[in-house]
Order: structure tokens, then C-alpha cells, then sequence
């Protein structure tokens, strides 16, 4: 990112002309990441083939095993909610930093409430709902109902895509629920007075620019969503929009780190994306840097 980025972001945080878009990696440190979890499930179910590191499919592995979906998603639940809490009095704290700013909308594939809490300690009340990917869930019909009172800063929206630790059946974990999902994303319509993406959710996604924290552009489930969102959202696609990445970290001394770095970003150039390469922490500080000292 070039000083005109950071100018343009950060002015676009202080003016609430931004949608926050989080994913694993903002709880870095807190909470275990994807691939750590994986492994911790497929120790537990005895999971026996290689591809450990891939949640989706060990969660599907598990599914089968038990004939439950619901209750491997509760297993998950558990573990994940037995974690640690981030510190929302920290500066520096991803949740926290979003927080202070006034903006209307913060998306999530979380399924943690660390962005809903760091709202209420910066004051705020925040108001939260889950997509109804699927017939089971309740639509937040209070929440979109059309009359005009949509999400503010003083009270934004936090909309889980993926669902919410509170109720296991809402999360989308197993590999059928990924397919679902995005069956659903290609098919939904305001016919039934229902939507995945509500126009509050599609104005946030196509009027704003999208700051993506906590994914990598070389995860196959950011792909998978970001490109389903494309498809199902093409105004997605109209304004500027960055991603905070970690590095490459490709095995064998040969590999330029830097070229790979330059080949993933003009990759995601038709995605007009710009991409900070570092952890959630280290895009904060370095935010946090450039607003200057604090008032």
C-alpha cells in the first residue's frame, strides 16, 4: 500500500465511508486459527487422511461419523467459546481500533461476538444478526424491515454470514453447508420478503469500500466467498477496496517471497484489491500510527 492507500483508507475510516469484513485472522492470538482447529478436531475424531488442516472437510468427515451435523457444530462451539478474550481497552486491538471508528456496518464469517463487544465498550449499541443461508434460520425481519431507521454508527450492524457460536445450527462449517450457502447467495431474492444479503447488508457491500482483516487471498475459503459475493453482488466490484495479508511463506530457500508477493497482487488487481501485507496487529499499528496522537 502507497501513501495515497493509506490516505484514502483512512480517511474513508474517519468518515464511516468503510465496511469492515472480518475473518479468522483478526482473533490471531486469541482464539486458535482455521488450520489449528482443524487439527485439534481431527485429533478428536480420529480423522485418517492427510488434509487434517482443512476444517471443512474434516467437519464433513465428522458429520458422517456421528450422522449430526448440529452436533459436531456444537463440539465446535464449545471449543472455540472455551478460548480467551481479547483485551477491548487495547488501542492496538483489531476489534477495538474498527470500533472507535464511525462506521455503520461490520461484516463477519466470525463466529465469535468480538466485534459486538468491542462496540459496547466503545460506547455503542451495536445491533447483530445472522444471514439465513438456510429454511432453519430466523430472518431479522425487525432489523430490515424497510422504514428508514437502517444501521447507524452510534448504532451499527454486526451481520455474521457464517453464523454465530450462540446457536450452533446457524454456522456454516461443514463442506454441504459451504455448497449451500452459495446455492442460496445465486438464488436470493426479495420475492419472499427474505433475503441473505438484506439492502442494508448490499448497500454496505457496494456503496462502501470493503477493509478485509483476518483472511488471505491464498485461503481457499476467501476465495470461495469473495468470488460468490462477485457473482451474486456485481457492485461489489465498483469501488476500491483492501485486504490485510500475511506474506507468503512458501517452503524452500529458492522462493521470492517478493515476486510471489507481486504475482498474488496483480492477480487480485481485477478484484480491485490492494493488499497490506502483514498480520491483523501490525495493519492496526500501523493505522494507528497515522491517525496521530490520540486527542
Amino acid at each position: 500500500m502507497g501513501e495515497a492507500e493509506w490516505e484514502r483508507l483512512l480517511d474513508q475510516l474517519k468518515h464511516g465511508d468503510c465496511t469492515p469484513f472480518l475473518g479468522s485472522g483478526a482473533c490471531a492470538g486469541v482464539l486458535p486459527t482455521g488450520t489449528a482447529l482443524s487439527r485439534n478436531m481431527a485429533r478428536r475424531w480420529d480423522y485418517p487422511f492427510d488434509n487434517d488442516y482443512d476444517l471443512p472437510r474434516v467437519a464433513q468427515f465428522a458429520a458422517m461419523r456421528y450422522g449430526d451435523p448440529v452436533y459436531v457444530k456444537r463440539l465446535v462451539c464449545q471449543e472455540l467459546d472455551a478460548g480467551a478474550v481479547p483485551d477491548f481497552l487495547d488501542p492496538l486491538e483489531p476489534h477495538s481500533l474498527l470500533a472507535s471508528f464511525p462506521l455503520p456496518v461490520y461484516l463477519t464469517t466470525n463466529y465469535d461476538d468480538f466485534i459486538f463487544r468491542s462496540l459496547e465498550a466503545a460506547g455503542k449499541s451495536p445491533d447483530v444478526a445472522v444471514c439465513a443461508w438456510n429454511d432453519g434460520l430466523a430472518y431479522a425481519k425487525d432489523l430490515f424491515a424497510g422504514d428508514g431507521s437502517g444501521p447507524r454508527p452510534d448504532r451499527p450492524l454486526v451481520y455474521h454470514l457464517h453464523g454465530r457460536l450462540g446457536d450452533p445450527a446457524s454456522i456454516v462449517l461443514v463442506e454441504d453447508d459451504y455448497l449451500e450457502f452459495v446455492a442460496n447467495l445465486a438464488l436470493d431474492s426479495a420475492a419472499d420478503g427474505q433475503r441473505m444479503l438484506p439492502t442494508s447488508i448490499l448497500e454496505a457491500l457496494t456503496r462502501r469500500p470493503i477493509l478485509f482483516m483476518g483472511y488471505s487471498l491464498q485461503d481457499w475459503t476467501f476465495r470461495f466467498l469473495f468470488h460468490s459475493l462477485v457473482k451474486a453482488v456485481p457492485g461489489i466490484n465498483r469501488r476500491r477496496h483492501v485486504s490485510v495479508q500475511l506474506a507468503p511463506s512458501p517452503a524452500g530457500a529458492r522462493a521470492d517471497i517478493l515476486q510471489i508477493q507481486r504475482d498474488v497482487a496483480r492477480y487480485y488487481e481485477d478484484w480491485r484489491i490492494s493488499i497490506f501485507w502483514g498480520t491483523a496487529r501490525d495493519f492496526c499499528r500501523e493505522l494507528r500510527r497515522r491517525m496521530g496522537p490520540v486527542p
